[in-house]
């Protein structure tokens, strides 16, 4: 049996160590949410933002009934690819109804929407299943119209009205954590958010490890007057306070999510260049870095294949660390309104939107958000001190 190899032994380690692996494990789940959020959400609109305003402040594991109406717009049928990606196009406009209320007669739909106490709606009957056009002619047996791409249909009344008894047209949606002051479902906007904390950490670690690495080797390996330059960089970034840093790229470059991304990730190369730079004056003395000069091989193939490779278990650490403070700065900047606009959903949002409710009887508004923020931040920490240990960095 052949010996184990450095990684597999690190591997052991890591999974020997049970807060860490429960971290990696909260953090796969949490990526497996990002990419099929809206294929696990109830509302599968774009961004969750399917509002219903007589539904606004539901309490947590209420059930309503909706009606769908057909609008009369056509929309291009959604692949489950792109479901995924953004969600499925608005074509229904959903009323919740009061449960037993709903009747048919003749060629209408009648029902008691919620919240109107003695008020009736009705809709046509093809409304509810074909986005109309223009009606053409209506005999005694059967609807002809042009549907929104201009094509002649003809549909008998019958298999509507049969349609309709069968109940395809009202739904049963249950809303696991309520829902906000807009009507929105918490639970879908709680999943599509995660995806949002993970693009910006992921985005903006990527923008840090790739300023922090080069300046940090380039400087460390080389010395001199260009050691010099990264270390009067790496200082003058690092007397500005984070925040104030964060604050000035985004009202200067504007509040889109790109722009979070590039200020988040310009926020934290410094750690990564200080790091890197110490790690890379004590191994340029070292002797197989000495043979490789001495048998002729370039610098930057010194520190592709020589140097780069022993900064490997550092880094990962680090990276976890910082991933973890991406999303802190992420929450924080969407919680003062300097971060992702609405209505894309974002944790930090979330919770500027609903913290009043935390002391006015639905706690659970402000509580979702915030235990997801601190739940994930926490996973990242527990996977970078495994990584620490496994990887035996301090060694």
């Amino acid at each position: 049996m052949s010996e184990p190899t450095e990684f597999q032994k690190a591997w052991q380690r890591f999974r020997r160590n049970r807060p860490a692996f429960a971290g990696l494990s909260f953090v796969l789940l949490s990526i497996l949410v990002a990419i099929f959020g809206y294929g696990l959400s109830p509302d599968q609109a774009p961004d969750a933002n399917t509002q219903i305003p007589s539904l606004a402040l539901t309490a947590p594991g209420a059930r309503a009934q909706l009606l769908s109406v057909k609008l009369n717009r056509w929309v291009q049928p959604v692949s489950y690819a792109s479901l995924l990606i953004s969600g499925r196009p608005v074509t229904d406009l959903l009323i919740p109804i009061v449960p037993g209320s709903l009747r048919l007669e003749r060629d209408s739909v009648y029902f008691q929407p919620i919240g109107d106490v003695g008020q009736q709606g009705s809709v046509h009957v093809l409304q509810l299943f074909f986005p109309v056009f223009e009606e053409l002619i209506t005999d005694t047996t059967a609807y002809i119209f042009k549907d929104a791409t201009g094509l002649v249909q003809r549909i008998s009344k019958a298999h509507l009205v049969d349609n309709i008894k069968k109940g395809m047209v009202v739904s049963s949606r249950y809303f696991v954590l309520g829902t906000d002051k807009y009507g929105r479902c918490n639970y879908s906007r709680l999943l599509l958010g995660c995806r949002v904390s993970l693009l910006v950490g992921l985005i903006s670690v990527f923008i840090s490890l790739t300023i922090g690495l080069f300046l940090g080797l380039v400087g460390g390996y080389f010395g001199g007057k260009l050691d010099e330059v990264v270390l009067l960089l790496i200082n003058t970034a690092w007397s500005i306070p984070t925040l104030l840093l964060v604050f000035a790229i985004v009202m200067a470059l504007g509040r889109g999510v790109g722009i979070i991304f590039l200020a988040v990730g310009l926020t934290m190369w410094v750690d990564v260049a200080r790091m890197v730079r110490g790690q890379t004056l004590s191994l340029r003395s070292l002797p197989f870095v000495e043979a490789a000069q001495s048998m002729g091989f370039g610098h930057w193939r010194i520190l592709r294949r020589h140097i780069l490779p022993n900064l490997l278990g550092p880094v990962l650490v680090l990276a976890a660390g910082n991933f973890a403070t991406a999303i802190l700065v992420e929450s924080g900047l969407s919680y003062l309104g300097f971060g992702v606009q609405p209505p894309t959903p974002s944790w930090g949002s979330m919770l500027n939107e609903n913290y009043g409710y935390a002391i006015s009887g639905k706690p659970l508004l402000a509580l979702a958000p915030a235990i997801a923020i601190a739940l994930m931040v926490l996973a990242f920490n527990l996977v970078g001190n495994g990584l620490r240990d496994a990887l035996d960095v301090k060694g």
